[in-house]
């Protein structure tokens, strides 16, 4: 192993604020991605919304698996 974590698929979802605008994605590296929206590096929805909150997030073991879930999570209704 060369000390760098090991990338494993997951879902996630972001948050401006309590009750703010929200942003459900997928990731190979999550630490990493969250790391980037923090930081405003990541261009779009997430930055023009100031969405950096981690809220939720599901590991999982492959990626298609992730993608399948992450495309539930979108179809989910707040209210």
């Amino acid at each position: 192993m060369t000390g760098k974590a090991e990338k494993q698929p997951a879902v996630h979802i972001l948050a401006s604020k309590r009750d703010g605008a929200l942003y459900v994605g997928v990731t190979s590296d999550l630490r990493w991605r969250v790391l980037r929206h923090k930081q405003g590096l990541i261009e779009g929805y997430t930055k023009q919304h100031d969405i950096k909150l981690l809220v939720y997030y599901e590991m999982h073991v492959t990626m298609p698996g992730a993608i399948e879930r992450e495309a539930r999570l979108k179809k989910w209704h707040r209210a």
